[in-house]
């Protein structure tokens, strides 16, 4: 299923055919694509419609239409280079060997540098913009990326018992954290340094990974008290 399928985006069927290789018009339409990406980030979704975005880039509409069809096919064209661009990003991340906070710390910073790129933010945005339009019974695109986010997640806990579960858990939260601190620059032009809140991040996941719960190997055992607290049985018999 393409991305314009995924995000319920119909656009119009573009003028020019992938028959033979064209490399200016693949430069052109790259750099339609880069000056969408900006036009997004700097001013927003709403602003970014297919007048101004062919004036930003210095091209007419036609080229536009030659390229991508119409607007949704541009948009279209955006959140797949978005989803392309964070995939391989998360693809290439290497997780360290040995403590868990070096390797929470390999994960959060790679998800971060991922999916606060400008492609992925711009991508981002237009998802949440055009939502209300996009039909709820095609693959949601958001949830790709959080399918994605889950299992770069599960490389922390490996073949542990109940690895899937943690990893799981521990996706949503990473997807969560950084989704409100995407949302969060969006609102604003100015750049919000997130760096205490992915820190902050990092020691919640660390001490999540570190934490033993009863019945995981090396836990204590709590269910005789005589075993937990070695002074206990040394205070009955006092007492006896």
């Amino acid at each position: 299923m393409t991305p314009a399928r995924r995000a319920g985006l119909a656009p119009a069927q573009p003028t020019r055919t992938g028959g033979r290789a064209q490399p200016r018009g693949d430069r052109t339409r790259d750099a339609i694509i880069d000056e969408t990406v900006r036009c997004i980030n700097d001013e927003g979704f709403a602003a970014a419609s297919a007048s101004h975005i062919a004036e930003r880039a210095g091209v007419t509409w036609g080229v536009i239409q030659y390229h991508f069809g119409d607007r949704n096919g541009l948009l279209s064209a955006v959140i797949a280079h978005g989803y392309q661009q964070f995939s391989r990003a998360i693809e290439s991340v290497t997780v360290p060997r040995g403590p868990s906070r070096p390797r929470v710390e390999a994960v959060v910073e790679a998800a971060w540098t991922a999916f606060s790129s400008p492609e992925s933010r711009a991508s981002f945005e237009i998802l949440i913009s055009a939502r209300a339009g996009r039909d709820p019974a095609r693959v949601d695109e958001l949830e790709v990326l959080a399918r994605d986010m889950r299992a770069l997640s599960r490389v922390l806990v490996g073949g542990a018992a109940g690895g899937d579960r943690r990893g799981a858990v521990i996706g949503e939260v990473l997807w969560a954290t950084l989704r409100g601190l995407v949302m969060a620059q969006m609102l604003t032009p100015q750049v919000i340094d997130s760096s205490e809140e992915r820190a902050v991040l990092v020691d919640l996941i660390t001490d999540h990974l570190d934490r033993r719960t009863p019945g995981d190997p090396g836990s204590p055992d709590t269910s005789n008290p005589d075993t937990s607290n070695p002074d206990r049985g040394n205070s009955d018999r006092g007492n006896s």
